[in-house]
């Protein structure tokens, strides 16, 4: 079969699917049938358990880092060691808002809850120039990105007295996560990108962006109120998420102010690719919303292909546009990160 005949089998797969490479092989870490997996997630329905919360903060020179922390319970001396998560956010939403908002009556849309139920430490930052954190004069570009995890990482290990964590990041997140793992692989265990680009070729998102691109380059901080939020949740395809969403986030992240850092916009317009596949040894799970437009599936499948580990997997949520956490399918994304998180070490033979 030519390399022309294998992508479009590979293309096949996934869109009638609506999963991904190596997708089957995730279900085990749930259970045995479809049925049971699907009963395992949790429901859209908020619980009334609390769980325990602490905001830490890191330095980065002289920048302040603020981090926030989930978890079932406070920690405790002799306690169990419970797993890292730490999530990257992405261009234009800092991480709380991102990843822990409050939707009233519309159920779950905190990815840290679902987590730390599970039985998570789950960890976020709000990058250099994003909500609680330090505002300067850079543009908080992907490689001031990494500095911040270096920061912020030497914080976890330091309170959870772990050396490697599980990452997941969202769009720019996904880059600065992938950075990341290429300047400290040392610290990743495995590696959860979403909404993810690696050269942008084909991408409709970018294209449009590249209009702003001069822009970008003469101003550290752009523009960024509700209409931009909402547009996030429309421009690929209206009606794969709650409008309600939509304001609640713009709400929660209004309070910080209405411009953020141009940094992330211009790299991805500009300076792609940033993260070199060869050069990311964790295990990868990527995934892709049906109709993100961030990047194609043929861009994707590159950087999947280009990847030195056999620990990987290319899901494609049917239905999901580029805010899968906080859109209809977010159930489908918890799935298969956990499946991804908790796949099974392979078996030993005497």
């Amino acid at each position: 079969m030519g390399d022309t005949d294998d992508r479009v089998s590979r293309r096949a797969l996934i869109t009638r699917a609506g999963l991904g490479l190596g997708a089957f092989a995730a279900a085990p870490a749930f259970a045995p049938s479809p049925r049971v997996a699907r009963a395992a997630a949790p429901p859209l329905t908020q619980p009334e358990r609390p769980l325990w919360s602490a905001e830490y903060w890191a330095k980065k020179g002289t920048v302040s880092l603020s981090l926030f922390r989930k978890r079932m319970a406070a920690p405790s001396s002799g306690g169990p060691s419970r797993p890292v998560l730490f999530l990257v956010h992405g261009s234009s939403v800092s991480a709380r808002p991102s990843f822990d908002l409050s939707v009233p009556g519309a159920g779950e849309y905190s990815l840290m809850n679902v987590f730390a139920r599970w039985g998570y430490d789950v960890w976020t930052m709000d990058h250099e120039g994003y909500g609680r954190s330090s505002r300067t004069d850079g543009n908080a570009d992907i490689a001031s990105g990494v500095e911040d995890l270096k920061a912020a990482t030497d914080v976890v290990s330091r309170e959870t007295q772990r050396a490697r964590f599980h990452f997941y990041g969202g769009s720019s997140g996904a880059l600065r996560a992938g950075a990341f793992a290429m300047a400290r692989p040392d610290r990743v265990d495995r590696l959860i990108l979403e909404a993810f680009t690696y050269t942008g070729r084909g991408s409709p998102t970018l294209d449009k962006r590249r209009e702003g691109l001069e822009f970008f380059r003469a101003h550290n901080r752009r523009p960024r109120g509700r209409d931009m939020i909402r547009s996030i949740f429309t421009r690929d395809k209206p009606g794969t998420s709650d409008p309600a969403v939509a304001e609640a986030l713009a709400d929660a992240e209004l309070a910080f102010g209405d411009t953020i850092p141009t940094g992330t916009y211009l790299d991805m317009t500009a300076n792609l690719p940033i993260v070199d596949p060869a050069r990311v040894h964790a295990p990868v799970l990527l995934v892709r919303g049906e109709h993100d437009g961030i990047a194609t599936e043929d861009d994707l499948l590159e950087f999947y292909r280009r990847l030195p580990t056999a620990d990987r997997q290319f899901v494609v949520l049917a239905g999901a546009s580029h805010a899968v956490a906080l859109g209809y399918t977010r159930n489908q994304l918890w799935h298969v990160m956990r499946a991804f998180l908790e796949m099974p070490g392979r078996a030993t033979h005497s």
